[in-house]
């Protein structure tokens, strides 16, 4: 049997909700001094830009911005198989002093967080690192909560949460699929 996508989020959702994490952001952190937006690749990297667009938009000015391949700092890595992927990870500078806030699609078990937070040490000690997340579906198994949520989810165990993005995707919404022969908790 096969899962049952629902829409969450469609287009104008999404918007709506990068907008205010923005917001957050910028307020969080009493504007925008210091501030260094790292998508996790893939989607976070995508939501981060669209963070930094409404940023550009409401404080006429250009945060920059990084990218975080977290592969080779899983802990899972040996099941990923003999050769993974690996993309890039490129950050805009020097990290000492900065607010680093990661930004990812999907918050679930916390361990791609850990893997994050593990490869920016090796980049350098930021003043302060927040997560901004669009999606936060519960089902932590390390003690990791993001600063920032677009939306909270509860999704029963064998479900997915899948978030579209116009530039992978060529849809922009966020879907949520029911686990086989399962409903929604």
């Amino acid at each position: 049997m096969s899962q049952t996508p629902t829409v969450v989020l469609n287009a104008r959702a999404v918007a709506r909700t990068i907008s205010r994490m923005a917001d957050e952001i910028i307020e969080l952190n009493d504007g925008t001094d210091h501030l260094i937006l790292v998508g996790i690749q893939r989607r976070g990297v995508q939501i981060a830009d669209r963070l930094a667009e409404v940023i550009r938009e409401r404080e006429q000015v250009d945060v920059p911005r990084g990218a975080l391949d977290i592969t080779l700092y899983r802990d899972d890595l040996q099941t990923v198989g003999p050769r993974p992927v690996v993309g890039k990870t490129h950050l805009p500078g020097a990290l000492e002093g900065k607010i680093v806030v990661i930004v990812d699609d999907v918050l679930y078990t916390g361990r791609t967080i850990r893997a994050a937070l593990d490869e920016l040490a090796d980049f350098g000690r930021p003043a302060r690192i927040m997560l901004a997340v669009l999606i936060d579906r519960g089902g932590r198994e390390l003690p990791i909560h993001a600063d920032v949520v677009g939306k909270k989810l509860e999704v029963a165990k064998g479900g997915r949460v899948d978030v579209l993005v116009p530039a992978l995707d060529q849809r922009d919404e966020v879907v949520l699929l029911d686990p086989p022969g399962g409903g929604s908790a």
